[in-house]
């Protein structure tokens, strides 16, 4: 697998200022752009269910951050946006090291964005895919 880039801290910065949950969350940003969002978090014993593995919820609301982020960056000016749909597959268990979510719009219309979320972990190997729908909300 291809080494990401160093964590953004400005683009970190500014998520946390925005969305404090993803302070609380421990997200990183790596990039950001309205082709592609990608953020990483940390596997912590914290963060994790019983034996040890990466919970799903904090692994669907570290999703739901970053697939929001992508859409807001594909929003007309002056409009906000609120998730009203997502589903995710999970696929396999994280025990260990980080993971990368990668968020990439597959629609971007005038009243909803849609977007897929793929989490990987360290060996690069697919552990959840998400699509999320997130309305477009008017000024």
């Amino acid at each position: 697998m291809a080494s990401l880039g160093p964590m953004d801290q400005k683009l970190t910065e500014q998520m946390h200022s925005l969305v404090p949950f993803t302070s609380e969350l421990g997200l990183e940003m790596v990039e950001a752009a309205p082709d592609k969002v990608v953020g990483r978090a940390e596997w912590t014993p914290e963060r994790c269910t019983a034996g040890g593995v990466l919970h799903g919820g904090y692994l669907m609301a570290s999703v739901d951050s970053i697939g929001a982020m992508c859409a807001v960056l594909n929003l007309p000016d002056g409009a906000g946006t609120s998730t009203i749909e997502s589903k995710t597959n999970f696929l396999r268990a994280v025990r260990s090291g980080a993971v990368t979510i990668t968020s990439v719009p597959v629609h971007a219309g005038r009243t909803t964005i849609v977007v897929q979320t793929d989490v990987v972990d360290d060996g690069g190997k697919l552990v959840t895919r998400s699509i999320q729908t997130q309305a477009v909300l008017k000024p």
